[in-house]
């Protein structure tokens, strides 16, 4: 992963990122989310990978009314907000350190009742106590630049396999930056059909749509 040190007068194109809060238009709504640059780093800011996934999912073309959602990696947890306010029943997740600030996002964005989904946070490490989320439960699986570090892609596809079943969408939104992220959907390619759904030029930013790959089982 490459790491980018923390300065005080960050240049232009990382100014956003250091920035406390962050704000969005999506489902009809000013949404403002917490940033925590200088603590917790690159989970804690919003990246255009995210604003990208949640352009995608504005566009209708993947139904979230009703849908049982997930997102891994959720970081400021801006994608699964996007899709409770369209809807959906969404467990947005991330590893410990960024619960809190997942839940305050969630807390200030997400309102209860009013005809939208819920989001609930909760922890998730790849590969690890995957039996506490149902195994192909899931309607929609989503994941927005989450393919960046290679020693994780065994371990995230172990858990897209628990989570998917052939009827789960599995939407990626991805900066292709090294040749290891082409690798990775190389891999995903061996249990997922996997399609380019999507590519933002402006951002450099692709959104691949893949399903799971019956089995002996599933048949």
């Amino acid at each position: 992963m490459a790491l980018v040190p923390y300065s005080e007068t960050p240049a232009p194109v990382l100014a956003k990122l250091h920035e406390t809060s962050a704000s969005f238009d999506f489902a009809n709504r000013r949404l403002s989310l917490r940033q925590d640059w200088r603590r917790r780093g690159v989970a804690a800011v919003v990246w255009d990978a995210a604003v990208v996934m949640c352009m995608y999912l504005e566009l209708g073309k993947v139904e979230l009314q009703g849908k049982e959602v997930v997102e891994l990696g959720a970081g400021t947890g801006l994608v699964g907000i996007v899709a409770a306010l369209h809807g959906a029943r969404v467990t947005i997740t991330d590893r410990q350190p960024a619960l809190q600030l997942l839940s305050d996002n969630v807390e200030a964005n997400v309102p209860s009742g009013g005809g939208v989904g819920s989001a609930s946070v909760s922890e998730l490490t790849w590969g690890e106590g995957l039996d506490r989320f149902p195994a192909g439960g899931f309607d929609l699986v989503l994941g927005a630049d989450i393919v960046y570090l290679e020693d994780s892609f065994p371990a995230l596809l172990r858990t897209l396999l628990h989570l998917c079943s052939t009827r789960t969408t599995l939407l990626l939104a991805c900066k292709l930056r090294y040749d290891r992220d082409h690798s990775f959907l190389e891999l995903l390619r061996q249990s997922f059909t996997v399609e380019e759904a999507h590519y933002d030029a402006q951002r450099d930013i692709h959104v691949y749509r893949a399903a799971k790959l019956p089995t002996r089982r599933d048949l």
